[in-house]
C-alpha cells in the first residue's frame, strides 16, 4: 500500500543523478501503476513549483496513457456514427491532459447549457431565428471566444478545459455549439476549412456558413475563397464539404501534435502521434 509520503520520496528522487536510483524511482512507479495517480494529484495540487508540477504531470501521463490509449481504441472500434460518439471521443481525448477528467461532469455541463437554452428557442422561432439565438447565447451570454493571445496553446484543444475558460480554437469552438445543438436537436455541422475550421446550419430553407471564431458571425463562400486565396491556399469544393466524425477527431490530435512541437514536448508528440496512427486506420 502506497502513502503520500512515499510518492513525495519518489518524486524528491527522481533528480538523483545516480542511474540505478533513477531507474529504481521508474520500476517502483511503474509497480504502483495507476493505483500512484490519486496521491499524485493531490500533491500537484499541493505544490507551487511550476517544475515540480511539471514533473509530476509527466509520471502522471507515463502511468495512465495505456489506459487512454485503450479506452481510445474502444472508441473507435465502436464506430464514430453520432454526434454523442463523437463527443465521447474528444473528452477521452481530453485525458490525454487531464487523466483523472470525469467526463460525466463537462457532460452535464453541456446538459445544463442546452436546458439553459431551450425554453426560449422551442417554440416560437422560425430556424433561422432559432439559429441565431443560439449563437448569441454561446458566443455572447456564455462569453465563448477565440484566443488569440495564446492561439496554439494545447488547453484550446481540450474541450474540458475550453469549458472552463471559455477559449479555444475555431474546432472546439465549433464543437461546443454542435454538442449543445446535439441535445437541442437543432442541424449544425462542421465544415473542414483548411487553416480555419468552420460551422455550417443546415435548414429546411437555407444552408449557412459560420464563423466559430467570430462570435459566430454568419460568412459567404466568397469570403472563405478569398481568405483561402490570401493564405495560398487553391480553393476546392471538398474544401467546404461536411466534415465526418473521423476527419473532426484527426484535425483535433493534428492540432495538438502542432501545439506540443511549438513547446517541444516531443514525448507528449510521440505519443500523441500514436493516437494519430491508430485514428488514422479507421479513414
Amino acid at each position: 500500500m502506497t502513502s503520500k509520503t512515499e510518492i513525495e520520496s519518489l518524486l524528491y528522487l527522481m533528480d538523483d543523478p545516480d542511474p540505478f536510483v533513477q531507474q529504481s524511482v521508474e520500476n517502483r512507479l511503474e509497480e504502483l501503476g495507476e493505483k500512484a495517480v490519486p496521491l499524485l494529484d493531490e500533491y500537484r495540487a499541493e505544490v507551487n513549483s511550476e517544475e515540480a508540477k511539471c514533473r509530476v504531470n509527466n509520471v502522471i501521463h507515463k502511468l495512465t496513457f495505456g489506459t487512454l490509449e485503450a479506452d481510445f481504441i474502444e472508441v473507435l472500434e465502436s464506430g464514430l456514427k453520432t454526434r454523442k460518439s463523437l463527443e465521447e471521443a474528444i473528452f477521452t481525448l481530453a485525458r490525454f491532459d487531464s487523466p483523472t477528467l470525469r467526463i460525466s461532469d463537462y457532460q452535464k455541463k453541456l446538459d445544463h447549457f442546452a436546458k439553459m437554452v431551450e425554453p426560449q428557442i422551442k417554440y416560437r422561432l422560425d430556424e433561422k431565428r432559432k439559429m441565431k439565438y443560439l449563437l448569441k447565447f454561446i458566443f455572447e451570454d456564455l462569453n465563448f471566444r477565440g484566443d488569440s493571445e495564446q492561439y496554439h496553446a494545447p488547453q484550446n484543444c481540450f474541450l474540458n478545459q475550453v469549458i472552463d475558460r471559455r477559449k479555444g480554437l475555431p474546432i472546439s469552438l465549433s464543437l461546443i455549439v454542435m454538442f449543445i445543438s446535439r441535445r437541442l436537436e437543432m442541424p449544425f455541422f462542421g465544415i473542414n476549412m483548411p487553416i480555419h475550421f468552420m460551422l455550417n446550419f443546415v435548414g429546411d430553407k437555407e444552408e449557412l456558413l459560420i464563423d466559430p471564431y467570430d462570435n459566430g458571425a454568419i460568412v459567404t463562400y466568397d469570403q472563405c475563397y478569398f481568405f483561402l486565396k490570401k493564405n495560398n491556399i487553391e480553393p476546392r469544393p471538398e474544401h467546404f464539404q461536411i466534415a465526418t466524425n473521423l476527419d473532426i477527431v484527426l484535425r483535433c490530435i493534428r492540432n495538438l501534435i502542432h501545439s506540443y512541437e511549438r513547446k517541444e514536448q516531443l514525448e507528449r508528440v510521440t505519443d500523441l502521434k500514436k493516437l494519430l496512427n491508430l485514428a488514422e486506420m479507421y479513414e
